[in-house]
This record gives structure tokens, sequence and C-alpha cells, in this order.
């Protein structure tokens, strides 16, 4: 199941990962919740700018964001204690937002030219709910977290919303309350009670004024005098989605107070009935006026919504079972028979040969901005495969082929080949591994000559192993300390080197030092194969003149405290008569 936040109306469904979706104006979406999964719906409001990305949040507690453009994973945020305090929901800033404050404490004041380079920006903040009670403020601009608000709630956050004109956040919770958040300051405005058990999705209307909450019941709240203004029952179990999907009464003769003659969207868990309600100017409790039916349980919902009266609602449920339903509907009173799906969208792959097909999941579906064609998420929830498609809906049932295999690894072989060569500089000084002090001259090929290849003639002779020692670029005398010895990585070429030709009179002028950080940090710099034969050798000079065998005692005691742990693993060691 899927744990699905969308831009545009939306609510969502309890069950799988938590993902959201950047959507076009006018577009809204609910996501519906899966039944025993431990994730709680979501939902995000829409900025104006299509369907640009898609953000998903699972059990491991990573954010991630992919552009939809080409299914590339564009951001993937862990939070610090992101299995602890898992994302429950997501919502993503609308238009006109206001950029909450950074982390990093007040910033300069902008000049007016750059301003309008942040209108863009503030489009692409994105709030997360936690399970400890605390929202997270995560900008896919910047790629780090903004901000944090904290206090408001003591249990795990079931759903966020935020508000169309202001810089407030509302939030509901397992605690039974609801929070008003100022994200400039990062402080609660407001708290109440939303329910007498847990409150599991928000909704706010159209005009800003009124917000729908649920838990067992669904309430209509005004949001500047904090009282019910309705009430709505129905639902055996908990509702897990709301959405509005009209913005305008069909009855056009009446005065419009905002919120009267408005049609609302509702789902609860364990049920496959999407039910449709009306917001009626008489204080009765009322049915539902229809409902939609789908094959399972809804996890990710999507619709238009309704401007005018002949405008039809587009729904697009994806249900548990992978598949993808789509209704048409005017919105007109009430509708006794339950309205079934005007076509079915289903994926599966290829059969080659003898391979049987086999289905492929949809996790989600937005309508574009042209509310005709549709953005698919199918696949793995780890890396999804998105795609842009126009459908022909006069058909019941539609079964599209993909091969997600081969589009997988024309992904990654895409990815891999990505790689950009540096641009060397002459006047670069490149350091190459192996001993340290060591360095090498790169060449930088020139533009329009091949690569010369790394091939001997016919009769040429390989160099020897002296010979390529000599072409090294190791000059100690260039370094040297004021007081005229070799620097410390100096000592520890010339202790490798007087090692392995044997020169009584390097290892003389390296070991018969007596400055014991220099002691410490040659042997701190010498390579690992060096350690064994310098043991050796210490294990002879201990046994000379008793003066050397203390100079010698300080190597030992540098060689046993930097190199403990590789001489425990060598067999050697354990046979070394030093020991």
């Amino acid at each position: 199941m899927t744990h699905v936040a969308s831009s545009g109306r939306a609510a969502q469904a309890r069950g799988a990962s938590t993902r959201a979706v950047h959507a076009p104006r006018g577009a809204g979406r609910a996501e519906a919740r899966g039944a025993r999964a431990p994730w709680r719906p979501l939902r995000a409001p829409s900025p104006p700018r299509g369907c640009r990305l898609f953000a998903s949040a699972g059990p491991d507690g990573r954010l991630r964001v992919w552009d939809t453009a080409g299914s590339r994973l564009q951001h993937e945020y862990v939070p610090s204690a992101h299995l602890s305090a898992a994302c429950t929901c997501l919502a993503w800033a609308p238009a006109g937002a206001r950029q909450p404050p950074s982390k990093d404490g007040p910033q300069r004041k902008k000049r007016k030219s750059e301003v309008g380079g942040e209108v863009d920006k503030q489009l692409d903040i994105l709030a997360i709910g936690t399970a400890v009670g605390s929202i997270l403020l995560y900008s896919t601009v910047k790629g780090e977290l903004q901000s944090k608000l904290d206090g408001g709630h003591d249990s795990r956050v079931n759903c966020v919303r935020w508000h169309q004109e202001s810089c407030c956040l509302y939030s509901c919770s397992d605690d039974k309350h609801i929070v008003e958040w100022n994200t400039q300051t990062c402080k609660v405005k407001c708290k109440w009670k939303g329910d007498n058990s847990s409150v599991t999705c928000l909704c706010i209307s159209p005009d800003g004024k009124m917000l729908l909450s649920a838990g067992r019941t669904i309430k209509l709240w005004d949001l500047e005098t904090k009282e019910v203004y309705r009430h709505f029952t129905g639902h055996a179990t908990s509702v897990s989605s709301l959405t509005f999907t009209t913005v305008k009464p069909t009855n056009e003769s009446k005065p419009f107070d905002g919120i009267t003659g408005l049609y609302f969207l509702s789902g609860a868990i364990h049920d496959r009935l999407l039910s449709v309600w009306q917001i009626r100017s008489d204080r009765k409790e009322k049915n539902a006026v229809m409902s939609f039916t789908v094959t399972d349980e809804p996890t990710f919902v999507d619709l238009t919504v309704s401007e005018v009266k002949e405008e039809p609602v587009k729904l697009a449920v994806v249900c548990r079972d992978g598949q993808l339903h789509l209704f048409e509907h005017i919105l007109n009173g009430y509708c006794k028979k339950p309205l079934t799906s005007n076509c079915t969208v289903q994926i599966a792959t290829p059969g080659d040969g003898d391979s049987t097909p086999k289905p492929v999941p949809i996790l989600a579906a937005a309508f574009c901005t042209d509310k005709q064609s549709l953005l698919l998420v199918y696949g793995n929830a780890l890396q999804p495969i998105i795609e842009k498609v126009s459908l022909n809906t006069s058909e019941s049932h539609i079964c599209l082929v993909r091969d997600i295999q081969k589009v997988l690894s024309l992904k990654t072989d895409a990815a891999v080949t990505k790689v950009k060569t540096p641009v060397v500089n002459s006047d670069a000084k490149v350091l190459v591994p192996g001993i340290p002090g060591h360095s090498t001259a790169v060449k930088t090929p020139a533009l329009g000559k091949e690569k010369k290849k790394n091939k001997r003639k016919p009769g040429e002779t390989e160099e020897s192993i002296e010979e390529r020692l000599g072409a090294l670029d190791i000059d100690v005398s260039k370094v040297k300390t004021p007081g005229g010895l070799p620097q410390t990585d100096s000592f520890a070429v010339l202790l490798v080197q007087g090692l392995e030709s044997n020169d009584a009179e390097i290892l003389n002028k390296v070991l018969n030092t007596r400055k014991e950080n220099i002691v410490k940090n040659t042997v701190a710099r010498m390579p690992i194969h060096a350690v064994i034969p310098l043991l050796h050798e210490l294990t002879k000079r201990l046994q000379g003149n008793p003066y050397s065998a203390s100079l010698m005692v300080r190597w030992l005691k540098s060689v046993f405290t930097v190199h403990a742990s590789y001489l425990s693993t060598v067999s050697i060691f354990h046979s070394c008569p030093c020991t």
C-alpha cells in the first residue's frame, strides 16, 4: 500500500509509503488509506506549474523527491531520527505562500532584484508530519531542512494542510487535537480539540474560511471562531480522505455564502465506496448524496475540481490491487445507486515467448493541467517509473503493456555514462596514491590527438624496477625545515627507501632522531607494508649499543601505538623476537 500526498485538493489512504505530487491548479487529489499499515493519509496543495515533482516517504524514513519529466531522483533526505520519527504525511506549499525562516537564523534583507527570483522557490516547500508529533519543513530548492514546528502535538501527525492564502499550516493528530501553525515564527497559533478520538484528516474550503476535519465523524469548522458549523455522519470506520469537489454551488439562483451548496468527497478505511456530500443550509445531519464504487480499497485519489455547473468532476482512483479507475460525473443532486467507473486501467509486462505477462502495480495517478492526460506512477515504490499518458476513456478497460525491466536498465545506463572528465591546469600538482611525498605530473592530452596506446613495440625492452624508481619525482633535499632536517613526510619516504635498499646511512639518519613528535608522525605516515620490515630492523638494533637501544624503544612504542590493530592480524608478528 502507499501513503500518498499529492498537490491540489486531495485526501489519501492509510497503508503504504507517503507520496506527494506537484499538481496543476484546478486539479485536486485524495489519497485513500490502507487498512492495517502503519501509515496515515496525506495530501498537498498544488502549485500552478504542472506536475513537476513527485515526493515519497516509506517505512525506512527516507524522503525521496523525483523529477516527473525523466523519473529522475532529485532529492533524498534522511531525518536524523528517521527510524523513531518516521514520516506519516506530506503536503506541498501552495503558490503565494511565503518562505519559512531558515534554521540557520535570520538572513540579510534581500534586494528588490533578488525578490523576483524567489517566487518560484517559494513553491517548493514540503511539510512533513512525523510519528512523534513534530512537523518538518523541507526545501527542495536548497535540498535541506528549512525549519521545524514543535510543541503542538504529543502523538503522531495524521495530516497536514497549507492554507491557500496565508502562511498558516493546519495539522491533526492521534492526540485528538487540531493545531494552527504560523510558519514564519514556527509557533502554535491556535490549538483546539477536534474529536473524542483520533483526528485523521483535514481539508480547507475553497474560500479559506472553513475547515473539514474527520475522525469517526466529519465536522465543518468556522476557522475564525473555531466552532462547529455542520456535522456529517455515515461512515462505519475512521474517515481517511477529504477533499472539496466543487468551488461554486450548482444552484446559482440563491446567494452564495462561500460554503453552502458545495460538494466534498470522503473515504474511510476498509471501505470500497467513496462518498460525496453536499453542504446544505439546514443544520440537520444528512446522508451522502452519491457514492463511487471501486474493486478494492483506494490508496490514492486525484480529481479535477468542477468550477461551473455543467462541468463534470473527473476522478482517478488507484486501488490496493494496482488498478486505476476513472470516473466522470456531473454533481447535480441525489443519486441512490453507487456509480461504477467509466474506465479501468491496468499495466502489465509483455509476454515474450513462454513467459506469462505479469501485472505491474499503479502507485499513483494525477491529472495534468489540460485535465485530459494523466501522469502515472507505477512499478517499484523505491524506484518508480513516471509516465504521462493520454487515454481513450470511451473504452471500459485499458491494459498498457510496459517492459519495466528494460526501462529501468536504460535509466541505469544513462546515469552511469554521465561521467565528466576534469579539466587539469598545467600548473596543478596532482598527488598519486602510494608512499607519502610521491607525486607525478599529469599531462593533459592535446585536443584532436588520439590516446597513446599502452603497448610495447616488438623488440622494445621493459623498464626495470630500478629505472622506474629513479623516474619518481622524489627530491628530499628540496624539502627542509629551518633546522636543516627533512620534514616528517620526507622522513617517511627516507625510512621506506632505507628499509627497501637496506642502506645503513639512510636508516641511521632517520632512526637516530631524538624528537618524539617526528618519530610519531613518521610512523603514522609510513605505508602499512613497511611496518614489518621496520620491526625487524628495530629488533636488530635493540641488541646493539645501549644508547641506540634506548632510541629504538621510542620507535617501537610509536609502532605499537599507531599500528596495533594491523599487527594483531599479521601472523608473522607473533613470531617476531621483539614481542
